[in-house]
């Protein structure tokens, strides 16, 4: 048991960011209580989803800022134990960065009883020698932005001739070279007509996208949202929802009264809970199962 005075103790408040699991069958003992390197298996596991929560795919990311993160230091303290099912919460916040390493420090809470204190300590080096690096200005801002409560994602809607470069390197790395759909059914002339939505993290790495088309001209004021792509890393981080309301608005705002879409089956559950419903029966599109779904503006 820890002998830290109860004061300077973490509590929920202390973290933004918060890494959610349940502990499993194979990560107790024997009493079912967690055993003790597990702990740094979570935090670990919490620091991965941080950086997610920063919109950053860690390997593009860290590989455009010209260095990669070693682990110096890692220190658990017991404060009491985990058991078999428990729902756990990992606090993560970043709280001091020095000229080429980063404090992180993590809370392992069940409810609102703290478990276990972490602290790690990493170091920015060149990948290649493994020598120490100056932590890059770029990730200075990014992480005290987001512990400041700044916003990770900027998005930009526009023309497909502003905005075709980034579009097209999402659209190719999750329709053509995730789900394998021919490059030449990938391209077509909507793409100039349409309006399109860009989503792109702080070091300008486009993540996610979509578009907007008039629907059929024989339904008036009903819009078309389409070419709906995620990059795989940074699904699960409200990314996808984001650039579908930001084409919903749109349509709205030019005074469209309901929003159409054909969604892959397989995310029609994301939909739904956007407020989408099914309409009509599934048919396959370049070879994927898909269904139209509708919403009302």
């Amino acid at each position: 048991m820890s002998n830290t005075p109860e004061t300077s103790l973490p509590s929920r408040d202390d973290f933004r960011f918060f890494h959610r699991l349940r502990v499993r069958w194979a990560e107790v003992d024997m009493q079912k209580i967690v055993f003790n390197a597990h702990y740094l298996m979570y935090i670990d596991t919490a620091v991965s989803d941080y950086w997610r929560a920063l919109a950053l795919p860690y390997e593009e990311a860290f590989a455009q800022l010209g260095g990669e993160l070693y682990v110096k230091k890692a220190t658990v303290e017991f404060h009491a134990s985990a058991r078999l099912d428990d729902a756990l919460e990992i606090g993560m916040r970043c709280e001091r960065v020095g000229t080429s390493s980063m404090l992180f420090r993590a809370g392992i809470f069940r409810g609102d009883q703290l478990l276990i204190t972490g602290e790690l300590v990493y170091v920015f080096a060149d990948p290649a020698s493994q020598t120490a690096r100056p932590v890059p200005q770029a990730l200075r801002d990014i992480l005290s932005g987001f512990e400041a409560g700044e916003p990770m994602v900027r998005i930009t809607t526009g023309a497909w001739r502003d905005l075709q470069k980034d579009a097209s390197a999402v659209r190719v790395r999750v329709f053509v070279d995730e789900q394998k759909i021919p490059l030449e059914m990938e391209w077509d002339e909507a793409d100039n007509v349409a309006l399109h939505a860009v989503a792109h993290n702080r070091l300008g790495q486009p993540l996610a996208t979509g578009r907007l088309l008039q629907g059929d001209p024989a339904e008036p004021g009903v819009a078309r949202i389409g070419r709906m792509a995620v990059e795989r890393v940074v699904r699960g981080t409200r990314l996808g929802r984001d650039i579908l309301e930001t084409l919903a608005n749109a349509a709205r705002e030019r005074g469209d009264r309901e929003v159409q879409l054909h969604a892959q089956c397989s995310a029609q559950g994301f939909y739904e809970r956007l407020g989408f419903t099914v309409q009509g029966a599934p048919f396959e599109e370049a070879g994927i199962p898909h269904v139209t779904m509708v919403r009302a503006l």
